[in-house]
């Protein structure tokens, strides 16, 4: 359910920090990392692994994650 994602932390492999789950767009899922210099992923949702009820944890780590970040 896409709705119990949102504003969850989101996390990959390595202790990867890819931010807050913004939303679900299509086949991706946004995250937004930092507060000043905000960082975007739009990372595939078949990357996802498992979600915990508080963090949602892809398997990506945070160097293959760069292909997906946005300015």
């Amino acid at each position: 359910n896409p709705e119990e994602i949102i504003k969850k932390e989101a996390r990959g492999l390595g202790d990867a920090d890819f931010g807050e789950v913004q939303e679900v767009n299509g086949d991706f899922i946004v995250t937004q990392k930092g507060t000043i210099d905000k960082e975007q992923y739009y990372i595939p949702i078949n990357l996802v692994d498992h979600f915990d009820g508080s963090t949602l944890f892809f398997t990506v780590t945070e160097e293959e994650a760069e292909q997906y970040k946005r300015d």
